[in-house]
This record gives structure tokens, C-alpha cells and sequence, in this order.
């Protein structure tokens, strides 16, 4: 008895093609598992979780394809196997984010709620195998002979669920850049540039789905889905490959304490009324603090500094520095902080340093992480690139 007696799988071109993308994304799932558990990255169990769903959602199309849903046996296997979890794959994306943004965070009670949905689904599909298989004599749910996972109302709230996600990712990540930019001054090495990456892939994913079910329907017959599966599958190997390139870097240059509890900047803060003399001459009063705090002390060489950090050496808090900032100087901290970093690249250019120092080593002196960094402040301050302002000032 060789295997193709005891394993049935017809390759095609289109069963073939899907069969590579799955076994990628099994592989990656894998690595990234791997990592997760040896190096204790919470993010990296995510990912793995939502790469193991979508080859899980591309499975009963792969089958189908290799001929799984026209053999006894096989067919029954399609049918009580709850390949795709529509409502899983939202949650584990949102997470996976959260995940990724604080390496702090953790599931709680509350959280749970997410996975409520996937979890009636699962019930639903276990009442169905055991009514079908144990009860009745014939096939009841199944009478009709068609993969419940495909359809229409599980598709549709499926990627309606899927839609939610993504929006409360995108509004998680816009918040973390909102408080990123306030509260630290490397703000921009810690935008990560992969969450954009992932959200416009996902994204793709559900426009893709979105056409596809304004195309073709009748999610029940497979029709012209392979196109639509195989776009996925691009998509997911993107994800797999590209993701698990990226979780080496993410999430360890910004220790965030909580991201939901970390206390917002207060608009009632008892500073900076434009129509009080006396909380003028406080704003005032501050802003030489702080003034002299960086000209004396060059703190901003520090390339992890924080606003935490100010308000611990002025024995204040973190409010009114920022408010402080926010007023007198008309920009958020990082901005702030970079621009007294740009300031001193210039003092250094003046005094000839780039003659025999190179220019990045000169930033990185001054406390800028990066030469992206350093390349985009400098220009934001001065409307040139260092190269640019060495040559018009001749030195």
C-alpha cells in the first residue's frame, strides 16, 4: 500500500498552487511559535496564531480543488472540520497589534469577549457533527451538501467581524503615535513601519473580499474564488515572510507601561491661561527651567530620553512639561527634543567637527538614534540637509 492509497490528493494547477502557500505559511507559523516560546515574545505567538489561520482558511479551497469534497470520507472531513475561523482572525490580528505596541500587555477578563463569537461558532459546528454523525441516520444539516463554512451569513459577518478589527487596530496604533510623540524623544524609530505594512495587507485582504462577494456571490459554489484565494495566499506569504523578518526588532526600544493605563496629558492642568497674568509668568517660569535644563545639562544627548525623565529632574510632572512645551514652543516633544539635537549637530558643524568626525557619528553624539532620524529633523529645522548646509555655509 504506497501513500496515494491511503492519502487522496489530486494536483492541479490550482490544488498545487494553493498547496506551496499553505505549507509557507504552516513553515512560518511554525518559526515564529518557535521563536515566540525560546525567546518569550508574546507578539511573535500572535503572529504565528494568525498565520496558522490563514492556512487554515485556504485548506478547504486547496481540498476542494484536490478533489477532498467528491470522496466518501474525505467529504465528511471537509464538512465537520471548521477550517475557517472568520471569527477568530479578527481578534488575533487586534491582539497581535497590542501585542506588539506594549510588550507589557496582557489578556484580561474583559478580553475574552473578543473570542465569545468564535466560540458559538465552534458549539454550532460541533451540534452539527453530532447531529449528522451520532443522531440521525442521514445527513440533516448537511442535506443540502454544502460546506457550512462557506456560507453567505458566516462569510459576510465573518469579514464584517474581520472590518471591526482592522478599525480598532488602526485606531490603537494612531493612539500609541499620538502618545509616542509626547511622551519620548525617539519617537520615530518606534513608529513601526511593519504595522502599516500589515494593516495595508490585511486591508487588501478584505477589499479583495469585498469585491469578490460583489463579483461572485454565491460563496457556496467555488466559481471563480481562486483567484481570490490566491491573492490571499500572496498576501499571507507577504505577512509570513516579511513579519517574521521584523519581530526581531519590534517592541524592545519603547518599554511602555501599559498603554491603556498610561495617564493622558490633562487640558485642565493649572498652567498656561492666556487671560491670567500670574499662570502666565508660571508658564513662563517653566519654560526657563526647562531651557536651561538642556543647555546646561545636554540632555538631549541622551538618545532614550523621556518626558517622564524632565519632569523627574525638574520635580514636576510629566503634564506640565508637556503643556509647557505644547505652548511656549509650539511642538510636541519628540519635535522638541530633535530640534535641540539638530541645534547642537549645527554648533558642531560650525566648529568644524564633520572635518574629521563623519556626519553620523556626529548625530549619534547628539543624541539622535538613527540616520533617517537625524536626516529628517535636521531638514524640518533648517529647510536643508546637513550635506545641503555645510556647502551653503561654506564649511
Amino acid at each position: 500500500m504506497n501513500l496515494e492509497d491511503i492519502i487522496i490528493f489530486s494536483y492541479n494547477e490550482k490544488s498545487s498552487v494553493l498547496l506551496v502557500f499553505f505549507f509557507n505559511a504552516m513553515v512560518f507559523s511554525y518559526l515564529l511559535l518557535k521563536r515566540g516560546l525560546d525567546e518569550n515574545q508574546k507578539h511573535s505567538l500572535w503572529l504565528a496564531a494568525f498565520i496558522l489561520l490563514g492556512s487554515w482558511y485556504i485548506c478547504p479551497f486547496m481540498l476542494g480543488y484536490a478533489g477532498w469534497y467528491s470522496e466518501d470520507g474525505y467529504r465528511e472531513f471537509m464538512f465537520f472540520v471548521p477550517f475557517q475561523q472568520l471569527f477568530l482572525i479578527g481578534p488575533v490580528f487586534f491582539f497581535y497589534i497590542k501585542t506588539l505596541l506594549n510588550k507589557d500587555f496582557k489578556l484580561n477578563r474583559r478580553d475574552f469577549i473578543h473570542f465569545l463569537p468564535a466560540i458559538i461558532y465552534m458549539v454550532y459546528s460541533i451540534i452539527v457533527f453530532v447531529g449528522d454523525m451520532l443522531i440521525f441516520d442521514a445527513f440533516y444539516f448537511y442535506a443540502d451538501g454544502e460546506d457550512k463554512d462557506l456560507d453567505f451569513w458566516y462569510q459576510m459577518t465573518g469579514l464584517l467581524s474581520m472590518l471591526y478589527y482592522l478599525i480598532n487596530g488602526l485606531v490603537y496604533y494612531w493612539n500609541y503615535r499620538k502618545i509616542s510623540v509626547e511622551e519620548v524623544s525617539f519617537a520615530d524609530e518606534i513608529a513601526f513601519k511593519w504595522i502599516k505594512y500589515f494593516t495595508i495587507a490585511f486591508g487588501l485582504i478584505l477589499v479583495l473580499r469585498v469585491l469578490f462577494f460583489i463579483l461572485n456571490p454565491e460563496w457556496g459554489e467555488f466559481g471563480s474564488k481562486y483567484w481570490y484565494y490566491l491573492c490571499f495566499s500572496i498576501l499571507l506569504m507577504y505577512i509570513s515572510i516579511t513579519g517574521y523578518s521584523n519581530t526581531v526588532k519590534t517592541s524592545m526600544r519603547f518599554d511602555a507601561n501599559d498603554l491603556e493605563k498610561l495617564e493622558p496629558i490633562r487640558a485642565d492642568e493649572n498652567i498656561g491661561s492666556k487671560n491670567e497674568p500670574e499662570n502666565t509668568l508660571i508658564l513662563d517660569e517653566w519654560n526657563n527651567k526647562i531651557t536651561k535644563l538642556f543647555e546646561k545639562e545636554n540632555i538631549y544627548e541622551n538618545p532614550n530620553l523621556t518626558l517622564s525623565q524632565i519632569a523627574t529632574l525638574l520635580h514636576t510632572n510629566r503634564n506640565i512639561i508637556s503643556k509647557v512645551i505644547n505652548q511656549k514652543f509650539k511642538m510636541n516633544f519628540n519635535d522638541f527634543v530633535n530640534e535641540k539635537r539638530a541645534e547642537a549637530v549645527i554648533q558642531k558643524l560650525q566648529n568644524g567637527e564633520h572635518l574629521k568626525n563623519t556626519l553620523l557619528s556626529i548625530a549619534m553624539d547628539c543624541g539622535f538614534n538613527s540616520k533617517t532620524t537625524f536626516n529628517r529633523a535636521f531638514k524640518k529645522h533648517t529647510a536643508l540637509t546637513p550635506k545641503q548646509y555645510i556647502l551653503k555655509n561654506k564649511l
